[in-house]
């Protein structure tokens, strides 16, 4: 090490108060050497560097065995630096999830990223839980958890590639295309609208939804095996709260912890149902000769109908979307059996509104919705009246 310079004080020309600080600093140090190979890695490459020193410091010795006591030395420190190199790959290798071996430490990194597998495979009672449940203690659940990966490594690495993508999901609710689209997404939820109120002192969201099957929010529901299913897995993936079925949760109650959960902090957000406009149709459908009227018939009501692939769908039809006689048509026309149709009545329900058969147009806005479930005990709910010609009796 170079030492400390000595600081010399001097004083030229006389003047007491024009002092120099001088000092002779030593020679700099030359470069250190360094002919190792930092590339080196495993046994072959460290017993050839140590030969290739051997033979280069002592050039008169000519031969070299393996029952040398300099071979054996040398063979073995390249045994112990191969197995020190392999230490230090892996425990480099630990440090990130593309190439970490171990299952505590792939565990671990998902974690610093948000994805929590344990909680996961807990709630959604995944493997190793889905047997027996989880227990009490959670260094029992990890063990539990690193075990089941050590068996099964391929399910690791599903994890390991799932992780990086679900720091992507979104997790809350901000801007109004945000709750329309976080809504959607609840199994009960068929179409969302949301828009900002201004009530005389804050600001507040309302979300108008149509809801599964148009069931009024507040209502108790009775849900199938499979919705129920959709819904438990909805809530277990988001570690949301979800009552039991037998309590019959209404959809409101449903969406209020979702959105608790994903809104802002202080942001006030309201439910509202969908305006639904029931419409008066008419139709005179012409039968091919070859088909039964009633074949015909049941086949219309099922094209028209609220179940799957009709027309009046529920979340079929967009918040203020129009009604037009073409889309009616083309969708009934599909049908075997129909020749032809004629519209004799296309109306909102309620003597003020003109009947559009000519226009062939009902115009809806805002948060209206078109229903026609021809039920007697909600006639205000729309109706729709079928007058087949033709085709066979029966």
């Amino acid at each position: 090490m170079a030492e400390t310079p000595d600081i010399e004080l001097r004083f030229e020309g006389g003047c007491d108060d024009c002092g120099l600080r001088r000092a002779d600093l030593p020679h700099t140090l030359p470069d250190l050497g360094d002919d190792f190979d930092w590339d080196l890695r495993d046994y072959d490459g460290f017993r050839l560097f140590m030969m290739e020193e051997l033979a280069a410091r002592f050039p008169e010795r000519q031969r070299w065995t393996p029952a040398d006591l300099e071979i054996a030395l040398v063979e073995v420190l390249s045994s112990v630096l191969d197995q020190l190199s392999d230490t230090l790959d892996r425990v480099a290798g630990e440090a990130f999830l593309q190439t970490a071996r171990r299952p505590e430490s792939v565990r671990r990194l998902l974690q610093m990223i948000g994805y929590d597998a344990l909680g996961l495979h807990m709630r959604q009672q995944l493997p190793p839980f889905d047997q027996t449940g989880p227990s009490d203690e959670e260094a029992e659940n990890i063990a539990r958890l690193e075990q089941y990966w050590l068996d099964h490594p391929e399910k690791m690495d599903v994890e390991r590639h799932e992780g990086p993508r679900a720091i992507h999901s979104q997790h809350r609710i901000v801007t109004l295309d945000d709750f329309t689209i976080r809504v959607e997404e609840h199994p009960v939820v068929e179409r969302a609208q949301a828009w900002e109120h201004w009530t005389g002192s804050w600001s507040m969201i309302q979300v108008a939804i149509i809801p599964w099957q148009q069931t009024p929010l507040d209502r108790a529901q009775t849900y199938s095996d499979s919705l129920w299913g959709r819904i438990r897995q909805f809530h277990n993936e988001r570690d949301l709260y979800l009552a039991e079925r037998s309590q019959q949760p209404s959809i409101r109650s449903l969406l209020r912890h979702y959105l608790d959960d994903y809104r802002l902090l202080g942001q006030e957000v309201q439910l509202v149902p969908a305006d639904e406009v029931g419409l008066m149709i008419s139709l005179s459908v012409k039968v091919s000769p070859h088909y039964f009227q009633s074949e015909v018939r049941r086949a219309l009501e099922e094209a028209l109908g609220r179940g799957s692939g009709g027309f009046f769908e529920p979340g079929r039809l967009r918040f203020g979307e129009d009604i037009r006689a073409g889309d009616l048509f083309e969708h009934l026309m599909r049908l075997d059996g129909v020749d032809n149709l004629c519209l004799n009545r296309f109306k909102r329900i309620g003597e003020r509104f003109p009947d559009r058969s000519d226009e062939g147009h009902i115009v809806l806005s805002g948060l209206e919705v078109a229903v026609c479930d021809t039920d007697q005990d909600q006639p205000e709910r729309g109706y729709y009246y079928l007058r087949l010609h033709g085709g066979r009796r029966g």
